[in-house]
């Protein structure tokens, strides 16, 4: 009688890696159908040839086409967190620190367009699904600390008005940057301009940062804010 053959050492390992790669792969197939087509339209055929996969394996993995969705959210939510995590904010200068804040949110919006259009989707569903995530509640917290931290400076220095509030200066500084992707192609029309012109997103972005620093410094002139953050790093 034949003993069973031994498991070689290592190959629990490779399958956990391998199982880890399909897995990650159809996370970003789904990020890219669901952007492109929304979510009622992403389909799981559509993802899992994107993925170079199969159905099955998507339920394998994810459960149903919405714990997928889910998963996409919180994923696109997770990598903006570590990008602003890489930054270098100048608490020194909370002014300077703060339209480097601004500079790279508004960047993040133009360099990933995906991470608008998933946003948009989620929003027709009215945030069904963001709901049933257990981990947004998290992520939301760390981003709204990093403002905590800058405004915490500002105010520090005494530069800062007291009463502003980490969570409003967040919501302005979304607000204006998601606003003018997101409507760029109904806002051109009614507007008659070409808002994603090099020199409209430029002027966006001043726009942006004169605004939340004018919402937040004390006593200073639009015209010494806009100064202020004109010395932060330039745009890529």
């Amino acid at each position: 009688m034949s003993t069973p053959a031994a498991r070689k050492p290592g190959a629990t390992g490779i399958r956990a890696k391998q199982a880890q790669d399909t897995r990650a792969k159809i996370l970003r197939a789904a990020i890219k159908v669901f952007a492109k087509q929304g979510y009622a339209s992403g389909r799981i055929e559509s993802i899992s040839k994107t993925a170079k996969s199969h159905d099955r394996m998507i339920y394998y993995y994810f459960g149903s086409k919405e714990q997928l969705f889910v998963e996409v959210l919180e994923t696109i939510y997770s990598q903006f967190n570590e990008a602003e995590s890489r930054l270098d904010l100048d608490l020194d200068n909370p002014a300077r620190g703060l339209a480097q804040m601004i500079e790279f949110v508004w960047q993040y919006y133009l360099d990933h367009p995906e991470f608008v259009t998933l946003l948009s989707s989620e929003n027709l569903h009215q945030g069904k699904h963001s709901k049933k995530s257990s981990k947004l509640r998290e992520i939301s917290g760390y981003a709204i600390s990093v403002v905590a931290r800058v405004l915490d400076a500002g105010k520090a220095k005494g530069v800062f008005r007291e009463s502003v509030e980490a969570r409003d200066v967040y919501i302005m500084i979304a607000s204006l940057g998601y606003f003018y992707n997101a409507n760029q192609y109904t806002l051109g029309a009614f507007l008659g301009e070409a808002l994603m012109d090099k020199a409209k997103l430029a002027h966006w972005r001043e726009v942006i940062t004169e605004t939340v620093l004018r919402a937040v410094l004390i006593h200073v002139p639009v015209e010494d804010a806009a100064r202020t953050a004109a010395a932060r790093t330039p745009a890529a």
